[in-house]
This record gives C-alpha cells, structure tokens and sequence, in this order.
C-alpha cells in the first residue's frame, strides 16, 4: 500500500499560514513531560516546514478534557519544551476556545520562519464530533494544512478531519509518510517470511486484526492476556486466567482459519503464573512455571513461560519482516516481564525490519531498552491496530491525492 498522498516535499509554504495537526498528547506528570517521543517524532515535519518559510501554526489535542478548559490539560508545557527543541520561541496562544483572540492575533503577527502552539483542540465540544463551525475556525487561520498526527489518524475530528473540507491545500507531514509506509508495506507488501506477534490482555480488541493478519502473514504468534482465552478454545484447564468466554467459537474458528489457510499459529506452551493479579502491579510476586496444559484450577496465568519464549523467539529469528503489538505479559512486572523481555531481545538481534504497534507494546520496547534496536516504533496504539485490520483512517484520507 504505498500513500498515494501529497506530502510536505510537493508544496510551497513561503509565506504561507500553515496549520500542522501533531499528536503532542503527551503524558504530564505536575506539569512536566514524562515522555517526549512524540514531540521528538514531530520536529523533522516542524523544521522542514520553518526552514521553507512558512508561517507554523501548530495544534493537537492532550488527554480528554470533554470540551472544557481544564488547566491541568494546557498545552502551554508543550511549547516551553518544543521551543527548546528548536532552538526558537514557540508562541503559545492561550484561548480557551482555542482559536481566539490571541490565537488571531499572534497569527496575524507572524512573520515567515515563525512558530506558534495553539491551545488544547479538545477544550472544543466540537472536535471529537468534527462539528463544521470549530472546522472552519481552524481553517480560517491558515492556507495549507498539514496533518502529521498518526496517533489520531483514525479518529474523524475537526482538527485533522473537518478542517480539511475548507482549505485547498492538505498534504501530510513525514511522521504520517513514515508510519504508512512502514505499517503498510508489511501488511500489503512483506518481505517474506512475515510473522506478526500479538499480545495484550483482550483478544476483543484484536479480533478483526488476528483475522486479517492470518491472510497476510505466515507465521502468528499470541501472546498476553488473550492466549488464555485460544487455551480454553482448545480444552485447555486455564485456571482463574483472564478468559473471554463469548470468544471461545471465534477462537476456534481462528484456529480452524490458520490450518486451512497453512499458517503457522504459535500458543504459549508454559505460562507463569500467580494466585493473584500483583497488587500494586510492580509488586512483589511469587511465580511458578506451568505447561500451558497444566495450570492449577486457583492460579492465573501472568507471562508466557521460558519454553514459549524460547519458541517465539526462534520464530521472529527466521522471519524478514515482523509486526508486534501487544506485550506477552504483565511487563509492567520486574518479575512478569521476562516473555515481552525475550520477544524484545529476539527482534533487536534480528536483521529483519521489525515494526512495533504503538501502546503498551512501544511502551515496553522503549522501558525495557530496546527502542533504538527497532526499524519503526509507532506512534499511534489504535491507528496502527486499526491499519492492521485493514481499515481506512479518516485522518489519512482526507489529505489531497497524488493526481
């Protein structure tokens, strides 16, 4: 799937108002950025679009704040902490309608090469429900938009959406390129062997994205909360482990898809497990390890085992192209964290082009080490769960065509 849409590098801004739509929604810890890849992630459109003359106005939403202004919610660190990563002031317009009088105002000031952060999108009851007045307020600020926020890309708001249908000009930034071109190239075009590693607690959050990965990869591996639930499907005794008992046909019918379609589909074989969920989760915890066949009727199944790990990373080992998402365990866990450990170190020694899924997954990545060994880390958790199962993201369709 190659992203047949305009990019920066097919325009001109000198001189030109541009609003750039990022995903500065970054987590805040008393006012203070915990984490700044997302920041980081969106300076290179940022500095492209400065160095060409144009006038930068960039927006994004932080956290739900249900279309109030809530304080806690401002953007305002954004812009001290982008200005330091620039090396030049970013205005900061402080109007809790966002695009208010000092939004008006500074941009009406604004000289080419200049920079300003309007406030919070989401201080709009309007954004999430891409309501045509906040859409055309935003458009009237500028004459290109620029959206390089893969993060939001599936969600229809006004800031990357409506604002789209009232100015000419609508290209995406290299970040959005990027995360397409990565996620979509091992969907649509892997380089073979493809094995896809999925995790996390819900096999409801990834029902769709198991069905289609089946039909594009070779290899599938299920790790996490969700395993249990394709035990049970089995006949498998599970214990007191997180089970979706509405899921068991779906599994079923999943395990029949992988023979039929003659994919490789790899469950734990061992788990880890516990008398109970840890508590606080970075607890203290006593572990024992257990054939997946075997779990004990008042135990639960916390990590995949040593035996799993060592299967799973033999797998990533021959494959070519790789997509994770989802951690194999309570990674959040010294002691649970040893199979997203082993699937982590796998894919670092790897040669293959491995692309990790946004979320916790990238959470993990990053936390345990691992981030720089990646060949992409998504920055979007549902926008690149979403491309995995096929779907079309709003935020990317509304950019102009490539004619």
């Amino acid at each position: 799937m190659s992203l047949n849409k305009k990019t920066v590098d097919d325009i001109n801004v000198k001189g030109k108002r541009v609003l750039v739509r990022c995903d500065f929604n970054v987590p805040l810890k008393e006012g203070k950025i915990t984490d700044e890849n997302r920041l980081v992630a969106a300076l290179p459109t940022i500095k492209k679009l400065l160095a060409d003359g144009g006038k930068v106005i960039l927006c994004s939403h932080l956290g739900k704040p249900k279309g109030e202004p809530k304080p806690e919610l401002s953007l305002a660190p954004v812009a001290a902490r982008l200005s330091e990563l620039l090396g030049q002031e970013v205005k900061f317009a402080a109007d809790p309608e966002v695009v208010g009088p000092n939004a008006k105002a500074a941009v009406a000031a604004m000289k080419d090469g200049e920079c300003i952060l309007l406030e919070n999108t989401r201080y709009r009851a309007e954004e999430t429900k891409n309501g045509e007045e906040f859409s055309k307020e935003l458009a009237s600020l500028c004459d290109v938009f620029v959206n390089d926020a893969f993060g939001t890309a599936h969600r229809a708001h006004c800031s990357n959406v409506g604002v789209t249908q009232f100015v000419d000009t609508c290209v995406v930034g290299y970040l959005m390129e990027k995360e397409i071109a990565f996620l979509g190239n091992a969907v649509e075009n892997p380089v073979r062997p493809f094995v896809a590693i999925l995790g996390g607690a819900k096999v409801a959050d990834k029902l769709n994205v198991i069905s289609n990965l089946l039909e594009k990869c070779d290899t599938l591996i299920i790790g996490g909360g969700m395993a249990f639930t394709f035990l049970k499907a089995q006949g498998k005794e599970v214990g007191k482990s997180l089970v979706d008992d509405t899921k068991l046909d779906y599994c079923k019918e999943m395990i029949a898809k992988a023979e039929k379609l003659g994919k490789k589909l790899l469950l734990p074989v061992d788990a880890a497990v516990a008398e109970s969920f840890p508590n606080p989760i970075d607890a203290a915890i006593d572990v024992k390890m257990v054939s997946a066949d075997e779990i004990p009727a008042d135990m639960m199944g916390l990590d995949i085992g040593p035996k799993s790990a060592e299967l799973y990373a033999e797998a990533a080992k021959t494959a070519k192209t790789v997509v994770w998402n989802g951690p194999m365990g309570v990674f959040e866990n010294p002691t649970l964290a040893a199979g997203t450990i082993a699937v982590a170190k796998a894919l670092a020694e790897t040669d293959a082009t491995t692309i990790i899924g946004g979320g916790d997954s990238a959470a993990a990545v990053n936390q345990l080490g691992f981030g720089d060994k990646m060949s992409h880390i998504s920055t979007g958790g549902g926008a690149s769960l979403e491309f995995l199962e096929g779907k079309e993201l709003p935020g990317v369709a509304a950019a102009n065509d490539n004619k």
